[in-house]
């Protein structure tokens, strides 16, 4: 989580373009509930059309990468106006899908944790940027997501997965937040 106008994401951003990076823009007004989110990162990132709409299925795409045309370029998600989250009950859940689904794709693991042999990993980014709220304020909303642990460095927020084996969602959401 940093501030729109933070010059370093900028500069990130321009290189991971330069190095091949594919860029996708999402509006944290179509994310404020979960069935929207899904269906914004179905439409944004070419899921299947058997994507499940829920948090593990999420996880599972992302990971995958489906419709990616090459099989080790990085993915960069930038969520613009990203504050209209910070209310949002599942942002804990969410963040924690992102952090499980990047996890992934930066080890290429498949779901029982077994390394892909036909698929080479790619650096998997989300960036929540802030046009009013100050990263640090979503500190504790993102890590009360499940094994998130969360760091302010240089005024942005950064979030990860803290389990040792990196857990399925489905061992820890409640039903209420599905």
């Amino acid at each position: 989580m940093t501030r729109e106008d933070d010059p370093w994401i900028v500069a990130e951003v321009a290189e991971l373009r330069k190095q091949g990076a594919r860029v996708a823009k999402l509006h944290a007004h179509e994310l404020r509930q979960p069935a929207s989110l899904f269906a914004a990162f179905a439409r944004e990132l070419s899921f299947p059309g058997y994507f499940g709409h829920n948090w593990d299925a999420l996880v599972d795409c992302l990971h995958d990468w489906h419709g990616h045309d090459t099989a080790d370029q990085a993915l960069v998600v930038l969520i613009e106006e990203a504050d209209e989250l910070i209310g949002a009950e599942f942002l804990g859940l969410f963040v924690s899908a992102l952090c499980q689904a990047a996890w992934h794709a930066n080890r290429q693991l498949d779901a029982d944790g077994i390394p892909h042999e036909d698929r080479p990993p790619f650096a998997l980014h989300f960036v929540f940027l802030l046009a009013r709220a100050e990263p640090a304020a979503w500190a504790e909303p993102v890590a009360a997501g499940p094994d998130v642990g969360v760091a302010l460095t240089d005024g942005r927020l950064s979030a990860t997965l803290i389990g040792e084996d990196g857990p399925m969602l489905t061992q820890h959401v409640p039903s209420e937040q599905v």
